[in-house]
Order: structure tokens, then sequence, then C-alpha cells
């Protein structure tokens, strides 16, 4: 059986510093080993998310520029993304969209600039500084190992259950003083991780494809696509 599946991509026509298209290339390419058929669509400005039209979302990062835009787009989509979301929605969400699910992120400038809150974390800057290289994170939780490289001035600090992607082994994470990465949130996977993410994390691609499937098709066998081995690197 194939399955279908899908795919909102947030604002892709303006979120996309350093290739992080790249992430449904990938998806895509895994999806294909789990007999899964990706239909991906750009959602962009003064576009409605129809919630239930979606079974994954995926959102990625922009200059200052763009991200302000997307800012007051965004808080159209609020109600919509957060029902997503509390519903058990899987999300991929990296850099400026990982900021933007959260309350505010503060910019180069100094300005603060609104995210929608459906996560609990909050961004600061930092004054001509960025944290910039190869980074590698452990999640405690599944034991798994992530590899990619970090490129952001913004400090994100985590709320309320919230808990880290991952453990900082080296590299800065999100703040660079409390050894995070990321986000984890009900179906929710947050990172600063471009190269892009998924094409160096197999495993976080299936994890996200599994949720999706888990979600859309609640009866069916699934334990095919669970027990695939998938490849660290695309």
């Amino acid at each position: 059986m194939t399955y279908e599946l899908n795919v909102a991509h947030l604002y892709g026509d303006l979120m996309n510093t350093y290739g992080d298209v790249g992430n449904i290339l990938a998806l895509n390419y895994y999806a294909k080993q789990m007999d899964v058929k990706l239909n991906v669509n750009v959602v962009s400005l003064d576009q409605d998310f129809d919630a239930d039209q979606y079974d994954l979302a995926f959102f990625g990062g922009g200059q200052d520029f763009e991200q302000v835009i997307v800012s007051k787009d965004i808080q159209t989509k609020k109600r919509a993304l957060t029902d997503f979301i509390e519903d058990g929605g899987p999300v991929l969400a990296i850099c400026g969209g990982f900021q933007l699910l959260g309350h505010y992120y503060v910019d180069a400038k100094g300005d603060k600039i609104p995210g929608i809150g459906a996560l609990d974390h909050y961004t600061l800057s930092q004054d001509n500084h960025r944290f910039i290289g190869d980074i590698v994170i452990k999640n405690e939780e599944t034991g798994e190992t992530y590899h990619g490289f970090e490129n952001h001035q913004g400090r994100t600090f985590l709320g309320k259950d919230e808990r880290p992607l991952g453990n900082v082994i080296e590299g800065k994470g999100n703040n660079g003083e409390d050894g995070t990465e990321g986000a984890i949130y009900k179906n929710v996977f947050c990172s600063y991780f471009h190269g892009p993410i998924l094409t160096r994390n197999g495993n976080l691609a299936k994890r996200l494809l599994v949720a999706a499937l888990k979600r859309s098709y609640p009866d069916a066998d699934l334990s095919q696509q669970e027990a695939l081995p998938i490849a660290a690197t695309f």
C-alpha cells in the first residue's frame, strides 16, 4: 500500500536561507523508501493555512527582512497553526521558523519581532557576534546523535513543556549557555541546524514521517515503515 501525505511548506518562497528547501527534497527521498507519496504545497503571504488539509508542515529560515514580512502575515495563520500543533500535527521548523513559532525574537537592530507563541520560547540577539560552525548534539531520550552546521545570531531560551532536540556535544546550540539545541513540543521539531538538517539526519526525517502517518492513518499497520532502516546521510 502506498500512503499519501500533504505537506505545507510555510513561506517556501521567502524562507529558504542556506538551501533549507533541501529538507523537502530529503523528506521526499525518505518517503519513497517508506512507500509514501508526498504532495507539497507552498503556503505563503495572504494564503490560509488549512489545518485539516495538511499532514505535515515545514518552516525554514530567512534573513531579518523576510522574517519581518512573514512575522506580520503569520499572525493571520496563528490560530490554525496553533490548533494543528496542539492536535499533534508534525512540524519541522528551522532557524527563523523556529524563532517565529515562539513568542518573539529580537533582530540585529534590536527590534522585537512577534512570533505566534505556539511554543513557549523566546529569542534574544547578540551584539556583533554569531554562532557559526559544525555542531553535534545527542537526544538523550532516543539516543540519536544529530550532525549539522549552525549560523545564527539569535539566542533562544526554551519554555514550558519544551525539551531540547538534543544536548550539545560540539558547538553552541540555542544560546551558548545551557547546552541545549533545538526544541521538541508534541510532534514539533525545531533546530538551528542548516546543512539542511534532514540530508544528514535521516533518522529525524523518519520520525517526522512516521508521526504524520500515525496521525493520518490511525488504523493502519505501520510496522513496516517503523522498522525500515534509514541511512543517516542523504
